[in-house]
């Protein structure tokens, strides 16, 4: 019986040293999961991470509420891009992400947007078009899982038009099926992020109208890493990535604006 234990205690310790040694020539890797908005701009974020560090990043897209609820069903995601700054805060107080990890990362805008062969002249009527009969559907996010989704709402409602237009909103899960619904002809215009309008992808492909900031509360945007993640040295490293002027410089360029960062956080 002694001789079973002592070569058990020997085959987990045995276990322990491989699984150590496995994880340390293994290739590191984290699993993202981002709001649909993201879409664009860090895959190139990530691809340009990965060629500096080795480190791979694995992307997941959705709307930022449905994302929210798989991490508290213990999804297994390091890090947490959300389109506002409420998702993350319930995730922390919630035991659920690190406190300390929390980053405003950008702030996102709205746009509507409409095919470039549309006869709507969205560039210079901007929300006014909507009320145009030859519009049967309006795109947006489905405002009970997506910032976007309660922003176009709001913008609608400030120039008083949501009333008039309620009954023909169709409501993708996220920004990006919003997105979809117009460039698939099934809406005739949509409210997009306008890092989707701006992304290179989309040249040429529509035209499009920024909503005012006036109009809807800001999307501040938060990134958080997640309590539970098992590669938390390479998610806060990644965190800390995203604070420097070259990813700056990417969100810019795909419509975002990027809050000031401290001095010691420019590099």
């Amino acid at each position: 019986m002694r001789k079973f234990a002592c070569w058990l205690v020997a085959l987990i310790v045995l276990s322990s040293v491989w699984a150590a040694a496995v994880d340390k020539i293994a290739p590191k890797s984290i699993t993202v999961a981002a709001a649909a908005d993201l879409s664009a701009a860090l895959k190139e974020i990530a691809e340009n991470y990965e060629k500096q560090t080795g480190v791979k990043v694995k992307l997941s897209f959705g709307a930022s509420g449905a994302l929210t609820q798989q991490i508290r069903n213990h999804a297994p995601f390091d890090v947490f891009f959300s389109a506002d700054m409420d998702y993350p805060r319930q995730l922390i107080s919630q035991g659920d992400a690190e406190g300390r990890s929390l980053y405003r990362y950008a702030i996102g805008k709205l746009a509507l947007w409409a095919p470039a062969d549309s006869p709507l002249d969205v560039e210079h009527r901007g929300m006014n078009v909507m009320a145009d009969a030859s519009v049967k559907k309006i795109a947006i996010a489905n405002p009970q899982h997506a910032p976007y989704g309660r922003a176009a709402v709001a913008a609608m409602k400030h120039v008083g038009l949501y009333e008039q237009v309620s009954d023909r909103l169709v409501l993708g899960e996220n920004i990006s099926q919003a997105a979809q619904f117009v460039e698939s002809g099934n809406a005739q215009v949509g409210f997009v992020a306008m890092s989707f309008a701006a992304s290179p992808a989309m040249q040429g492909k529509g035209k499009y109208w920024e909503i005012p900031v006036e109009a809807y509360p800001p999307l501040d945007q938060g990134v958080v890493v997640i309590r539970r993640s098992r590669h938390k040295k390479e998610a806060m490293a990644f965190v800390e990535y995203i604070k420097t002027k070259p990813v700056a410089d990417i969100l810019r360029r795909y419509g975002f604006t990027v809050p000031e960062q401290k001095d010691s956080e420019r590099k």
